[in-house]
């Protein structure tokens, strides 16, 4: 039957750094995205950095895909005549409840959300949580419950604690994978009766090309990198671990970013090409997750650059037998790839690749494809036999206010191609998709540019680049639509 499954989680999707707010209120100590200057469709995000001891002081610009280069003494800061999105973001810290409630009246059955770890240890080394943070996100679930929709909690999105990357060099240090553990424990307990569904990282393959927001390294190399995703890897198996022994009932989920890729041509070296960029840039990192061992050609690559990972007793049997209940992925649109030096190249949501005649973009760039999520969806079951869970796809626009309305058909008829997409991958192929919340609910700030006219949400926000404006919320036209969806459980798109 052409329908989506009774149990289907429709909703929305967020991130702590992007939409909460509250730098500094309820005990939170700053993150690396609270020391990102805003940006624009056309600058970078700047960190200001100095070194104590010499005073020497510099600028380290957010160019996607740069290597850090960071002195490894160097510490960033707080530039006053600089503009910090995430300090405010869409300020859910205090509209929580009008956004929730606002979420509810479109039907949402799911809200996809992140805890900030240090708004849960802003100390990192202590052995007491900050309760004021707990108690915060309690009532954000209290909420969630009290309107029938359930909780689909990130552990970890793109909000590295800055005493982290000053102290431990991130990832790259293997101390942090008891310093999370402790965290998640702590959040899975504190909240094992009101939340089920959880995802570790945040598209974790996005290490190679956002390092600082991802793994806060101040240094990059691919034995750090491989060191990196190896320690998450391991954190990623504890968590799980710990999940199921605190709740049973608990679901653990892997988060990938993911697009098909398509060969420019029928040339077999296309064809070679497409497929080593699928397994190198996304598959590696799913197949670990979900099927507990690192692929032959990994470990391969890995012995040809003489990298060694730093494995201690047990790591490969936790890896083995913790992994992830479900795979969660992003994807906005597919890539092109392609040898032929008289391709066009273009760039978009993270991917340099060949332009695509065939298929429409957003201003920034972002390929429209009506078949990237049934095409996504059939790859990764085919590898995985796991069910699958749509936690981000969106369109960004800079969207108009005009006399309090907001008419944004561009999204809907974006809306409108990838549920289909969806409904084609679980009626026609057969395919478990536990839900799909869309990138956002409410309207974010930009994680890539830290600009506001990149707006994805179902409701407006009142805010500019700069972050000045009444923060009132705005119902989109996109909102009565996917209401409707919802409430005809996607028989009406």
């Amino acid at each position: 039957m052409d329908q989506f499954p009774l149990d289907f989680l429709w909703g929305g999707a967020s991130a702590a750094n992007q939409y909460e707010g509250g730098f500094n209120l309820g005990n939170k100590s700053l993150t690396i995205a609270d020391v990102m200057s805003g940006g624009s469709h056309s600058k970078n995000r700047k960190i200001a950095w100095i070194i104590p001891e010499t005073n020497e002081s510099n600028i380290y610009e957010m160019e996607f895909g740069k290597d850090i280069s960071f002195p490894i003494n160097a510490i960033p800061y707080v530039k006053e005549d600089w503009y910090y999105p995430s300090h405010q973001a869409t300020d859910f810290y205090h509209h929580y409840k009008e956004d929730i409630q606002l979420m509810a009246e479109m039907g949402f059955k799911c809200f996809r959300l992140s805890i900030a770890w240090s708004r849960i240890y802003p100390d990192l080394i202590s052995d007491e949580p900050n309760y004021e943070g707990l108690k915060f996100y309690d009532s954000i679930f209290d909420e969630c419950i009290k309107y029938h929709i359930e909780p689909l909690v990130t552990l970890s999105h793109f909000d590295i604690p800055l005493e982290l990357f000053n102290k431990y060099n991130g990832w790259n240090n293997r101390k942090t994978i008891d310093l999370f553990a402790k965290y998640t424990k702590t959040v899975l307990t504190y909240y094992k009766d009101k939340v089920k569904c959880w995802l570790t990282f945040n598209e974790i393959n996005m290490m190679e090309h956002m390092q600082i927001m991802t793994i806060g390294t101040k240094e990059m190399s691919p034995q750090i990198m491989a060191n990196c995703a190896y320690h998450q890897f391991l954190a990623s198996a504890l968590t799980v671990k710990l999940a199921h022994e605190i709740n049973p009932n608990n679901k653990i989920g892997m988060m990938l970013a993911y697009n098909p890729i398509y060969s420019e041509t029928c040339d077999p070296n296309d064809q070679l090409l497409t497929l080593t960029m699928r397994k190198n840039h996304f598959l590696w990192y799913s197949d670990v997750q979900m099927l507990g061992k690192y692929p032959n050609y990994k470990l391969i690559e890995y012995e040809r650059n003489h990298i060694k990972l730093d494995i201690k007793e047990n790591d490969l049997e936790l890896l083995e037998k913790y992994t992830c209940d479900f795979l969660g992925f992003s994807c906005y649109g597919s890539g092109v790839q392609g040898t032929h030096i008289d391709g066009i190249q273009t760039y978009g949501n993270g991917q340099i690749g060949r332009i695509n005649p065939y298929l429409d973009t957003n201003a920034w760039g972002w390929t429209i494809d009506p078949n990237c999520l049934r095409m996504a969806s059939n790859e990764l079951y085919e590898l995985y036999r796991k069910p699958l869970f749509v936690v981000e796809n969106g369109l960004g626009w800079n969207d108009q206010l005009i006399n309090h309305k907001i008419h944004d058909d561009y999204r809907i008829n974006y809306l409108k191609l990838h549920i289909k997409s969806m409904k084609d991958a679980i009626n026609i192929d057969g395919i478990p998709i536990m839900g799909y919340t869309m990138w956002s609910g409410v309207d974010i700030v930009s994680a890539g540019t830290g600009e506001m006219r990149k707006r994805y949400g179902f409701v407006y926000v009142d805010m500019n680049d700069e972050g000045k404006g009444t923060l009132k919320r705005y119902k989109k036209d996109s909102f009565y639509y996917y209401q409707n969806v919802i409430k005809t459980n996607g028989e009406v798109i």
